[in-house]
């Protein structure tokens, strides 16, 4: 049994929040805590204590684990801002209570930090619309010339597949728990069928980069809240120490980092910029064909942590709230690179009348994040009729007129190219029986250099009856089309049979919903529709 000391999670808590703990007298403290640690921020320093905790990845469990990993963290992290890390003080038990540096035994271990301008942090400058692709150059020319390094064959090891396997297979099993809950099944099936797929389909280019010298002891943990900037320098922080294999990385691994940080915040050109301007540094063009492979997992790794911190019973309940929907953005931004890359992606479901078109529309908008917009509801809209409302045979006459057609796909259209001119992305539901429809729509979104799928829905003749019969009786039914119509809709619907196999999928809508939108994501995958993480 062990006979070392330990100290309770809240009494660690209350020594950090108590301004007598210090010897200074700090004008304030602010306790900030991730899923491994806590950071008291007591100005003019800053004290990273770490959690004792074993999470498989990284041990902290005991004090000379907390010990080490305080000393690797200052090693590690004077690599690229050495003046930041004071050193590792220890936190010990004395007879009046805790206390930094006192003759007792160590309880535990702190990193000692210089505290830094809170205006000088990238999401800072970010949120205040300040960051400029000038500061990124500074970054990432730092990060250029940091990556200069002598090769060195432990580093280039976590280079081959079977490696970059434990981190991926590692993610999915930590997350398998809450599948259901705050990842959909559907993404979360796709999303390991995409790192397979990845590896068999790219297995030469990751081998070359492995060979290549493409691999370094990098960070790990490279986003904006980690990069600090004043007219001197470039301050980037707070590197993995606790575990190489999250560190020994492909340089496309560690920028994917810093885009998809900028990506979730609403700035897909300054990802963009931090992609081109490392690739030029370093006349890697092939950075390019990992880069948002590297953002999917760095997209689910995020989305893990914030799960952790979800289920910690130390974090407040509506921080840990709070958490749960970040792990859901995450996750989702995991599927979005998985499924379209870092392009805003047009995902268009047709079919014939009765086919599940705007159930399965539906669904795949909801696993992605992306907006469902439905031509029943333009349609409606645009006249000024109630969404639930049937008309008379004449209403419907002239609801379903030519000229109301032709406008309800036309703000189809404008609506997909307006989002993705703001880099979101979009699910269509509409019949597109009309082949001038769709090459409107393909025209406009090649005109602005947007990919689009078109997917279209197939059930047997028996179960799109017996849904339009449903329909007679449902209350929440927007489409007018009933049984009585279905023959002769289906001798207006032009099959798509001109569209190139590279924008045209064919889904059974009879095995359900949710298999149905995993064999979807699937199928789109390998297309790669937004692979164009070009200049």
């Amino acid at each position: 049994m062990s006979s070392e000391p330990t100290v309770s999670p809240a009494t660690l808590l209350a020594f950090l929040q108590d301004p007598a703990s210090y010897p200074y007298s700090p004008d304030r403290i602010e306790i900030v805590q991730t899923h491994i640690s806590y950071v008291a921020l007591a100005p003019p320093y800053v004290y990273k204590v770490k959690k004792a905790v074993d999470l498989g990845f990284l041990d902290f469990s005991t004090p000379a684990r907390r010990r080490h990993f305080c000393e690797e963290e200052v090693r590690v992290n004077r690599r690229l801002c050495p003046d930041l890390y004071l050193g590792v003080v220890a936190i010990t038990q004395e007879a009046d209570g805790l206390r930094f540096d006192g003759p007792g035994p160590p309880v535990t271990y702190a990193v000692k930090m210089c505290y830094l301008p809170d205006d000088g942090f990238l999401h800072r400058r970010l949120q205040q619309g300040t960051l400029s692709q000038d500061d990124l150059a500074r970054v990432v020319d730092t990060l250029a010339d940091f990556y200069r390094q002598t090769p060195r064959p432990e580093v280039a090891e976590w280079g081959r597949i079977e490696r970059l396997r434990i981190n991926t297979d590692e993610n999915a099993e930590q997350t398998r728990a809450v599948v259901g809950d705050l990842i959909a099944p559907p993404a979360y099936e796709a999303l390991r069928w995409y790192n397979d797929w990845f590896y068999t389909h790219r297995a030469r280019l990751l081998n070359e980069r492995r060979v290549g010298g493409h691999l370094v002891d990098g960070h790990g943990d490279l986003r904006l809240e980690h990069i600090h900037l004043t007219p001197e320098r470039v301050c980037i922080y707070d590197a993995i120490e606790f575990n190489e294999r999250f560190r020994f990385l492909d340089v496309a691994a560690d920028m994917a980092f810093l885009a998809m940080d900028l990506d979730v915040h609403g700035r897909p050109d300054l990802a963009r910029f931090v992609v081109r301007r490392l690739a030029e540094r370093r006349r890697d063009p092939a950075l390019y064909d990992l880069v948002d492979f590297y953002k999917c997992y760095r997209a689910y790794v995020r989305g893990k942590v914030e799960m952790m911190r979800s289920r910690e019973d130390e974090v407040p309940p509506a921080e840990r709230e709070a958490s749960r929907d970040r792990a859901r953005r995450y996750f989702r931004q995991a599927l979005r690179y998985a499924v379209a890359g870092s392009q805003p992606l047009v995902l268009v479901v047709m079919g014939r009348t009765g086919s599940g078109k705007t159930t399965q529309a539906r669904a795949l908008a909801d696993v992605l994040g992306w907006a469902h917009v439905s031509s029943d509801r333009i349609r409606k809209a645009q006249a000024g009729v109630p969404l639930h409302r049937r008309g008379s045979s004449e209403e419907r006459a002239r609801l379903y007129a030519a000229e109301r057609t032709d406008a309800t796909y036309a703000a189809l259209t404008r609506i997909a190219v307006e989002r993705a001119e703001q880099g979101q992305g979009t699910v269509l539901d509409a019949t597109f029986g009309d082949r001038h429809r769709r090459e409107a729509l393909r025209e406009a979104l090649r005109a602005r250099g947007v990919p689009w799928v078109f997917v279209e829905l197939e059930a047997a003749p028996e179960a799109r009856r017996a849904r339009l019969q449903a329909r007679e009786t449902a209350s929440d039914v927007v489409s007018d089309a009933r049984l009585e119509d279905v023959d002769r809709l289906d001798a207006r619907y032009d099959p798509p049979d001109a569209l190139e196999d590279a924008v045209h999928l064919i889904a059974r809508a009879d095995a359900g919903v949710e298999a149905t939108t995993r064999d979807i994501l699937r199928a789109i995958i390998p297309l790669e529709p937004g692979r164009a993480a070009t200049p």
